[in-house]
């Protein structure tokens, strides 16, 4: 079986800092692109950003310009840098992984999420 398991999150102040991360485990052959999304109280959940294996990346516009995701392939971790938060940006984070592949299979994995709290 495979796990994505985040961490980071905290409560902070509007204008400061986080840094979340996300590590696959488990017997993975490879992983595609891979994505953050998050979820406020009562809300849909939402896009926030993609990062393929390459590097490259996507953001929502709420958080381009404020947030950074990246990825280190040999740990099977991405990584969101949040910067200049706002209240706004409170929710529960989440990992997602539409493509692990593993001996056995294929997978779609959700990690279990990371609550960011901003406020004064």
């Amino acid at each position: 079986q495979v796990q994505l398991m985040e961490s980071g999150g905290d409560l902070v102040q509007p204008g400061g800092s986080l840094r979340l991360s996300c590590a696959a485990s488990g017997s993975i052959v490879s992983i595609n692109a891979m994505h953050w999304y998050r979820q406020a109280p009562g809300k849909e959940r939402e896009f926030v950003t993609t990062v393929t294996p390459l590097g490259s990346t996507v953001y929502a516009d709420s958080v381009r310009g404020r947030f950074t995701s990246s990825r280190d392939n040999g740990k099977n971790t991405i990584y969101l840098q949040m910067n200049n938060l706002k209240p706004e940006d409170t929710a529960v984070y989440y990992c997602y992984a539409p493509r692990v592949v593993t001996s056995r299979g294929a997978l779609e994995v959700w990690g279990q999420g990371t609550l960011v709290t901003v406020s004064s």
